[in-house]
């Protein structure tokens, strides 16, 4: 299964926290994307789950898949009153403030970031033999990747994904792995 976090956007170029805002990519994005889709096209993809935020969407569509199968599971973290703030600036009034720990004020905790993760992980794994690509968003497709290998929700801090990042998760003699992470290199032929 790969994981593909959406490309560049004006907010992740200023480190803002872009939870249920829809965006679009900017112009350096959509190029990441289109570059990216010659390495994607050889993968034996059997299907594409997306976010419904456009950001999410319209990189899929650049990569080769204009109708994803959307998922509302897969929306970014709900940042609540810090959407659209930046690190530094939630830091400046919430001095000991942990997304993981804490969640978004007035947003989403962190159970229910497990919740939303663990119905994902379900689908998946109940899905069709094959590549799944799974196009989303940076602090999701992390809780995603922690919670395919049962792991507390914390350890997504530890897994940072760029824009355009991309992961690659599966099973090692049954056991579900992070095979790649935040990956600069090509992705196996067979995605997982």
């Amino acid at each position: 299964m790969v994981l593909l976090r959406h490309a560049e956007t004006a907010w992740t170029v200023l480190g803002r926290h872009t939870g249920r805002t829809d965006i679009a990519l900017t112009e350096q994005g959509r190029e990441a994307a289109r570059a990216l889709r010659s390495e994607l096209e050889r993968l034996p993809v059997v299907r594409v789950l997306c976010s419904p935020l456009r950001r999410a969407r319209e990189t899929a569509a650049l990569l080769g898949w204009p109708d994803p199968e959307l998922s509302d599971d897969l929306v970014e973290w709900d940042y609540g009153d810090l959407e659209g703030l930046t690190r530094t600036e939630v830091l400046a009034s919430r001095p000991s403030w942990d997304l993981w720990r804490d969640g978004g004020p007035g947003g989403e905790a962190p159970a229910e970031m497990t919740t939303r993760a663990d119905r994902v992980v379900a689908l998946l794994r109940a899905g069709p033999p094959g590549t799944t690509v799974v196009v989303g968003h940076g602090h999701m497709l992390r809780s995603l990747a922690v919670r395919w290998i049962a792991q507390p929700l914390p350890l997504g801090a530890h897994l940072p994904l760029d824009p355009g990042g991309r992961a690659v998760l599966g099973f090692d003699r049954g056991v579900p792995v992070v095979r790649h992470w935040n990956a600069p290199h090509k992705i196996p032929p067979q995605g997982v």
